[in-house]
Formats: structure tokens, C-alpha cells, sequence
């Protein structure tokens, strides 16, 4: 399925971001892309073909973002302290200048959108949908880690812990967490074959958390043979995509 790629001009990234879409009508779907950052992985790795009936028949529109998941996570040149910077950079990019352009391309300025991601792109989907309730009203999180100290090499701090799912969340109360409640939905989804070592404990804490909170959450364990990779993703996005967006 042929796609249109954009260069959407970013004050807050100082620099123009790659984004490709796919189809005309239908849900919009942001997807964010693995530790590999691309915006065209979704189309090189099946998943926009998996999903194509979807596409085409005007039931689900994607919108590929690249991320800078290298600069504030993966790479780890920087200090922890100006790499978490660095995303809080790519947050307002997200819901400043990538979320009203999407409004804008869909003629309808308060729609809200899915997101989805696998991995690493999973924690950015049910973070982004747990802080932004109001804009992401569904998240698909593939074999994700939601403890994001991971990457920032145990440092913490303000900036950290509101972007880390499995530190917040136990402290959600009040108004925020009504917020949560009313506008959150969340599928995690996650394999219990090779690679996904640490992304099944952190499946079943996040969705645990959840849970008790009273957020609308589905966990989705598969079997010990689903290994974490693309063929198993597109399976997988493929099965909850269906049953979310599809017709009947």
C-alpha cells in the first residue's frame, strides 16, 4: 500500500520530522516507531500491508511519526538529565505540532486519535495516552518496557518520573486520574517466548496497576512460542486492530 510522506517543520525539535500516512479516511492511528526511530518501519516491517483491508476501507488512517528515541533513551552519549530534555523536546513536538496537523489533515479539529507502538514505541503509546487522555483515546503497546530508569541509568527526577508509566501510575488521584479513567484505553500486549524477558514482567505490573486504579486496560499475554518481533506484531496488531476498528 503506497503511503504520502510529509516533513512537518518542529520548533520544539528545531528541525523538520519525517512522517508518512497511510489511507484517507477511517480512525487516526499515531504510530510510534522501536528503538530503531523511523517513520517508515511500520510500511518496511509488514505491519501497513497487515493492516491494509483497515486502510483501504476507510476504517483506520496511520500517521508514522519518526521519534529521537536514540538522543533520549537508546544512545546514552548525553546525561540522563539532558536526554529526558530531549523527550520532553519530542512531547511538545507531539501534542503541539504533530497532533493539530493531524486535526488539520482530518478536517476536524477536536477528533481523538489511537496510538500504537511495539517495544520501545509501546512505552511511548500508553505514556502519551496516560498523560494526554484528552487527545489519545485508545493505545495498542506490543511487547513494551514501562520502566523507563532502564534508560536513563537509574537517574531520576521530576522529569523523569512523570514520563515513567510504572512510577506515576501508582499515583494517580484526584482529577488527573479521572482524566485517566474517562479517557484512556489501554491494550497491552505482550509474548512469552524469546526476547520478551523484562517486557512480560513490566506487561503484567502496568496492566496490574491499571487495574486497580480503575483504568480501562486489557492485558493480552500470548503464548510461549510468541517470540518479540516483527512477524508476531503484525499478528498481533492485526487481531486487536480488527476487533477495535473493524466492522460489525
Amino acid at each position: 500500500m503506497s503511503g504520502s510522506h510529509e516533513r512537518i517543520p518542529s520548533q520544539a525539535m528545531g528541525r523538520r520530522m519525517h512522517l508518512w500516512r497511510y489511507g484517507h479516511w477511517g480512525k487516526p492511528m499515531l504510530v510510534f516507531p522501536s528503538a530503531a526511530g523511523m517513520a517508515h518501519e511500520w510500511d518496511a516491517q509488514g505491519m501497513v500491508e497487515a493492516l491494509g483491508d483497515l486502510i483501504g476501507g476507510g476504517r483506520l488512517k496511520l500517521y508514522c511519526t519518526e521519534s529521537n528515541v536514540a538522543e533520549a533513551f537508546t544512545r546514552r552519549e548525553g546525561h540522563p538529565a539532558w536526554r529526558i530534555q530531549r523527550h520532553l523536546a519530542f512531547e511538545r513536538y507531539v501534542i503541539g505540532e504533530l497532533v493539530p496537523w493531524i486535526r488539520a489533515d482530518c478536517r476536524s479539529p477536536d477528533i481523538r486519535l489511537a496510538v500504537a507502538g511495539c517495544s520501545l514505541g509501546a512505552y511511548y503509546a500508553a505514556t502519551f495516552a496516560l498523560k494526554h487522555p484528552e487527545v489519545f483515546d485508545y493505545a495498542l503497546c506490543m511487547s513494551g518496557r514501562y520502566q523507563i530508569r532502564h534508560f536513563t541509568d537509574g537517574f531520576d527526577s521530576p522529569d523523569v518520573y512523570f514520563n515513567n508509566p510504572l512510577a506515576f501510575v501508582p499515583n494517580l488521584g484526584g482529577a488527573e486520574l479521572e482524566r485517566a479513567r474517562r479517557g484512556a484505553r489501554l491494550v497491552l500486549v505482550c509474548g512469552q517466548g524469546r526476547w520478551e524477558e523484562g517486557c512480560i514482567e513490566e506487561t503484567h505490573a502496568l496492566g496490574d496497576l491499571l487495574a486497580a486504579k480503575g483504568v480501562p486496560c486489557l492485558k493480552d499475554f500470548w503464548g510461549h512460542d510468541v517470540e518479540h518481533g516483527w512477524n508476531w506484531w503484525r499478528r498481533q496488531a492485526r487481531y486487536h486492530l480488527v476487533r477495535a476498528f473493524g466492522p460489525g
